[in-house]
This record gives structure tokens, sequence and C-alpha cells, in this order.
């Protein structure tokens, strides 16, 4: 599996296409803001010759969905979530005025995601792990055969989500990453939702959230 970031919106915001050799390709968190980066994410698509066929959100947190209604427009990609983030994606036009920008209210999801389910796109599988903590209805997504893990903004590098936001709590986040991240082979790669990658053997090592607990 190949895997190509981009960085979209005023919140810098981590975009992720996931493409294997059969030529489709997942998008994680379609981040564009206007229809000048959603134009910049669709002429790569073409020249890697891509076909978009499943669009993931890892919450429904404005900055993540922003290009959800891009990608159903252009692609008739609906996204897939996990319930318990409908409110977030409800009040997203409202966030959305908080910070200074302005966004049309987000298609209805195409389905919901529940934890331990697999979805798949070509050749790939993907695990969704639900981490809630930074949102409600956070969730990771796992390729074991590719030793990848993404996961929105549950976990970055060196540090982990906000939780003083509507549906966050400090406490369930440190279990959700404790118990459904710090699981995974510590060779997996991390792609947070924004900022670097880096490997969760970095993060059990070295998160500051994490030497003490």
């Amino acid at each position: 599996m190949d895997v190509y970031s981009f960085v979209f919106n005023p919140i810098d915001v981590n975009t992720y296409i996931l493409a294997d050799k059969s030529g489709e390709c997942a998008i994680i968190d379609c981040g564009c803001y206007d229809s000048d980066e959603f134009s910049s994410l669709t002429a790569f698509i073409d020249e890697k010759r891509l076909r978009p066929v499943l669009l993931l959100n890892t919450h429904c947190h404005l900055d993540h969905i922003f290009g959800d209604g891009f990608m159903l427009s252009k692609y008739h990609i609906g996204a897939l979530c996990h319930s318990d983030d409908v409110s977030n994606r409800k009040k997203a036009v409202n966030h959305a005025l908080m910070f200074g920008l302005s966004m049309e209210s987000p298609p209805e999801p195409a389905g919901y995601l529940t934890d331990g389910q697999k979805i798949s796109f070509g050749e790939t599988e993907l695990i969704a792990i639900h981490v809630p903590g930074h949102a409600a209805g956070s969730l990771a997504f796992y390729s074991a055969k590719d030793k990848a893990v993404f996961t929105g903004d549950a976990l970055f590098a060196g540090s982990i989500g906000r939780t003083d936001l509507p549906g966050g709590n400090y406490k369930t986040l440190i279990t959700s990453i404790t118990e459904k991240l710090f699981t995974l082979p510590s060779e997996t790669i991390v792609y947070p939702g924004h900022g670097d990658r880096t490997t969760i053997g970095i993060e059990v090592r070295s998160n500051p959230y994490f030497i003490h607990n």
C-alpha cells in the first residue's frame, strides 16, 4: 500500500490517500477547505490514475470533514464514520464560524463503522478501531499487512489529542490509546491527523503523557 499525504485548510489537517496496485484508493479525512485545494487533490489522483472508492472520517470535527461534500459531488462517495460523532458533524457549520471560517452543511454519511469492523479497497484491508476520548466517535484505521495506523486526533507524535471539546474525556483517551493503539506492533507507523508521522514503539517509549501512567 502506498500512502500519500497532504496538508489542507487553515487548521492544517493531514489528508491521506491510500492506494494499492489495483488502482483503487481510499481517502482518510478529506480536509479540502475550498475548490482550489480540492482541485490539487483531484489532479494528484488523476496523475496517479487512481480510482477513489472509500472516504473515511477518523472523526467529524470540522477540519477533518471540510472536503466531504466535494468528494460526494465529484466521486459520488459518501463518508464512513462512527455513529457517536453525529453531533460533531451536525455542529460543524457553527464550529466553523467560531474559527472565523465558513462551510456548507456536510452531507449525511454513507454509513457508520463499529469497533473492529473491516473495510477494504482493492487488495487492502483496514480495521476500524474505536478510540474515543478526543471525540466520542474517534476512529483509527489499521492495516496489519502494511504495519500502519491512521490515528486522527487521538495520538500524535509526542502528544495526544485535546480533550476539552464536547465529547472529549482525558481518562477515556488515555485508556483508548493504551488499550487499543499501544497494543499494536511497535514497528507500526502512526499517521496522525496533524503533524509528523511516528511509530507505536516511539510513542510507547517516549510520549510524555504515558511515561508516568
